[in-house]
């Protein structure tokens, strides 16, 4: 069975649908079960990282006010919890990379707000934002997983390039240090389209919707900026073709590419494999507007509408994600490398406190953004797609936007109508 890890989040947008699949369990030992039966049950999709599936266990059976069955999930968990919440026998609490817009406009999750009373400044904001909806929050961030830029300080130095501050500053250093048998630059086997998203458009200063709900990158600077990520593909400065894709940094400390964009989760085997000749970046920004960016998620807690223990359920997700910071540190740093979805848990954290780790908390309290809710499966096809023509194809970026402008519009306007 594949092992599924908390980067699956930032790699491709959930799935929806139905079909409740069968799934393994682990119980406390101390009775429970689902929501009828005095219990509380707790899902859990499955994780790739040693380690995580016991130390949730652990985190349950230490809780003393319920029996807390803690069932670990594979296959496709969105799917599997997005049929079980229109039923009886789904989960009291449930892991979520979300909830999502449907889900919460169609009564199927509970509003938490109250849960973050006197803490909710301390959560990044980043991550907290897309499960917000209207001014209630309905899923509690566990961990911020994030992206960034790689690059081989040593491999730098030697083609006399500085780490790229601005986005014409990244394609003339992947252009220079595209040399022999090593790319300048690699963002995954299809140049860049599938992990990119929005980031660049952020990086111009823009969004992908704005807070009151309109298209945030109606604008000529989001043309500019997509087209410069054509100009690296055109200048034959991408790798294309490695051996694994973006998400794995083995073409990294191979040296196939002088920078790659990866994951915080690479960052323990690239420092294990290169030492101390490597930095991190945001991604650059772009224009006078512009600033960096990173973009970030994070898996939540939520609570299922369907429960028969609603406020007990509650008063677990509190217990466990608000109030057990011990086991919120446990959960980011011990298994895996993740950040603290508290911002003072990521700041006093040993691992996270120097070099590149220290970096990338930064970048996520300074720059990082996650898609938000109004951002939908539809308009996210829509913009990907064109951005795989513009990067490989060459097609006209103001074309191409002009068109997903439309998509997108129409869209929002669909699922604000609902609400």
């Amino acid at each position: 069975m594949t092992s599924i890890s908390r980067r699956t989040l930032l790699a491709a947008g959930a799935g929806a649908g139905a079909g409740l699949l069968t799934a393994c369990g682990s119980n406390t030992g101390r009775g429970g079960g689902g929501s009828g039966s005095g219990g509380l049950s707790q899902w859990y999709h499955q994780y790739g990282e040693t380690g995580t599936e016991q130390a949730v266990q652990r985190y349950a059976a230490a809780y003393k006010k319920a029996d807390v069955h803690v069932q670990w999930r594979p296959g496709n968990y969105d799917q599997q919890t997005a049929a079980a919440l229109l039923t009886d026998s789904g989960p009291d609490v449930f892991e979520v990379n979300g909830p999502t817009l449907d889900q919460i406009q169609g009564g199927q999750v509970v509003d938490l707000t109250g849960l973050l009373d006197g803490v909710k400044d301390d959560f990044n904001p980043a991550v907290l934002a897309p499960k917000t909806y209207r001014g209630k929050i309905w899923g509690i961030p566990q961990v911020v997983d994030m992206q960034m830029l790689y690059y081989r300080k040593s491999l730098l130095r030697e083609a006399g390039v500085e780490p790229p501050a601005t986005v014409d500053g990244l394609v003339d250093a992947a252009r220079k240090l595209t040399r022999g048998k090593v790319k300048g630059l690699f963002l995954g086997n299809d140049g860049g389209a599938g992990v990119l998203g929005g980031t660049p458009l952020y990086a111009a200063g823009l969004r992908l919707v704005t807070d009151d709900g309109k298209v945030g990158f109606d604008d000529p600077a989001a043309a500019r900026t997509l087209g410069r990520l054509h100009q690296l593909y055109a200048d034959k400065s991408l790798l294309l073709g490695a051996p694994a894709d973006w998400s794995d940094p083995s073409a990294f400390i191979q040296g196939l590419t002088a920078m790659q964009w990866s994951g915080l989760w690479a960052l323990p085997q690239v420092q294990k494999e290169l030492g101390d000749d490597f930095g991190v970046l945001p991604f650059p920004k772009d224009g006078g507007a512009g600033r960096p960016a990173v973009p970030v998620g994070a898996y939540g807690a939520a609570v299922s509408a369907r429960s028969r223990h609603t406020e007990a359920a509650k008063e677990y997700v509190k217990w466990l994600w608000v109030e057990r910071t011990d086991y919120q540190e446990d959960f980011a740093l011990s298994y895996g490398f993740h950040i603290p979805a508290r911002i003072s848990l990521a700041r006093k954290a040993a691992k996270l406190k120097t070099g590149p780790a220290a970096d990338a908390v930064r970048f996520t309290t300074e720059f990082g953004y996650a898609q938000p809710l109004l951002w939908t499966p539809a308009a996210q096809t829509a913009y990907q797609d064109a951005l795989s023509r513009i990067i490989r194809g060459g097609a006209g970026p103001e074309g191409e936007l002009r068109a997903v402008v439309r998509k997108v519009g129409a869209e929002l306007d669909r699922v604000k109508k609902q609400s």
